[in-house]
């Protein structure tokens, strides 16, 4: 295990250099230069480990190992590589990074599977550039068509398809995959919590991923002079957002049971220090292990916005995503915890606070999913830290649970 934990450790670092915001944290944003940079790494390292590479339309990543058998579905292993703004070297990075170790040990033990192993490494699955987040598994699945993807656009007007050309990415290449061609998807990640470390375990079998919903909300007033429009005859969109905002928290507390809500981008225009607000644009983030306190949440939300409507104010609502709690595969979990047992890792279940790519893959494939601690149950941030002993704990499991899913040869 100590040769995997050096080569998790090379990656990590290699993959942390590929940010805009050099000694502040990872800033990886899909389909910019960094991104191009982290591509090459990892195709390179794909096919260092024999694999099969290949990019669809959208920017995933594929690195294949063929089986014997024909015409049959792929074991998928990885996660995503983008990141936040000024974010950590683990989230995302870190599965994607496990996948590629578990590839790593299929061909130095010289394995051969039945079922071919596809090591995966997605695309904007935070949502940092491109609203709504989970991108990349989405528009594998179908359930982000081609239409809306190539409508997006980011904060500067740049859409998906512009964005991607810059990079030499194909976006004609967009399709939904066949269902039929994924048998099981894993995926490791940090749990981006305490409760691992305070419980001083290393693996957290994932039982559940929080359901969750993303709006968009747009307040638009009139723009006018900061000194010579009267307090009364004034439109003031950032205002009238911040008003909004001041009163979300107060939704989810009422509503309990752990649910969460979250403004976490606000963008004012024409931002001008002596111009009145024109329009605001702000997201607001809902999360709940209940869909029905999602679903109240998201009632009232609207309802809370609206009535800040006016003559002299406009504002309309956008739901950019959202998605059902979701419970993992029973199977799945059955066999992470036993490869678990067999290596005498400790584990114990633990359900998921924040959203993943395994759960849009749920209603599609078995998906299972592993998280490892984080240090001071830090992420999203410059200080978010996972030991490289605990992710190569991780990597063995899914390496057992991928050679009993390919069936691989003796």
């Amino acid at each position: 295990m100590k040769k995997s934990q050096q080569r998790i450790e090379s990656h990590i670092s290699a993959l942390s250099k590929f940010t805009s915001t050099p000694d502040k944290g990872v800033t990886r944003l899909t389909y910019s230069q960094e991104d191009l940079h982290a591509r090459n790494y990892l195709k390179e390292k794909m096919m260092e480990y024999g694999l099969n590479v290949q990019e669809d339309g959208f920017g995933n990543i594929y690195g294949k190992l063929e089986g014997t058998l024909k015409d049959v579905p792929s074991v998928l292993i990885g996660s995503h590589f983008d990141s936040v703004p000024n974010g950590g070297a683990y989230d995302g990075t870190a599965g994607v990074v496990a996948a590629l170790e578990v590839a790593a040990l299929f061909s130095e033990n010289k394995l051969t599977p039945k079922y071919p192993l596809e090591i995966i490494a997605m695309i904007e699955e935070e949502g940092s550039r491109f609203s709504g987040g989970l991108m990349g598994s989405r528009g594998i699945v179908g359930s982000l068509t081609e239409e809306d993807f190539k409508n997006l656009k980011d904060k500067d007007g740049i859409s998906t398809v512009e964005a991607m050309s810059r990079i030499g990415l194909d976006p004609s290449l967009v399709k939904q995959r066949d269902q039929k061609t994924m048998k099981a998807f894993l995926e490791l990640h940090i749990e981006q919590g305490p409760i691992l470390e305070e419980k001083n375990i290393p693996i957290g079998v994932v039982e559940a991923i929080v359901g969750l919903a993303q709006l968009e909300i747009t307040v638009e007033g009139q723009a006018g002079h900061a000194g010579t429009t009267p307090m009364d005859r004034r439109a003031d969109a950032l205002v009238t957002a911040a008003k909004i905002i001041a009163q979300l928290p107060d939704l989810a507390i009422d509503d309990g049971e752990g649910s969460v809500i979250t403004t976490g981008r606000l963008n004012v225009f024409p931002n001008g220090a002596n111009v009145i607000p024109e329009k605001t644009v702000f997201t607001v983030d809902i999360r709940s292990g209940n869909e029905e306190n999602v679903c109240n949440i998201i009632r009232k939300t609207k309802e809370l916005i609206q009535s800040h409507s006016s003559n002299r104010i406009h504002i309309s609502i956008e739901q950019l995503l959202y998605i059902q709690p979701k419970a993992l595969n029973e199977d799945i979990r059955s066999l992470l915890k036993e490869k678990s047992s067999a290596l005498d890792i400790r584990y114990c279940s633990i359900n998921s606070g924040a959203g993943h790519d395994a759960m849009v893959f749920s209603d599609f494939t078995d998906v299972g999913m592993i998280f490892v601690p984080s240090k001071g149950g830090l992420s999203h941030c410059q200080e978010e830290w996972s030991d490289s002993h605990h992710l190569a704990q991780g990597v063995q499991i899914l390496y057992e649970a991928a050679k009993s899913l390919t069936q691989v040869e003796s």
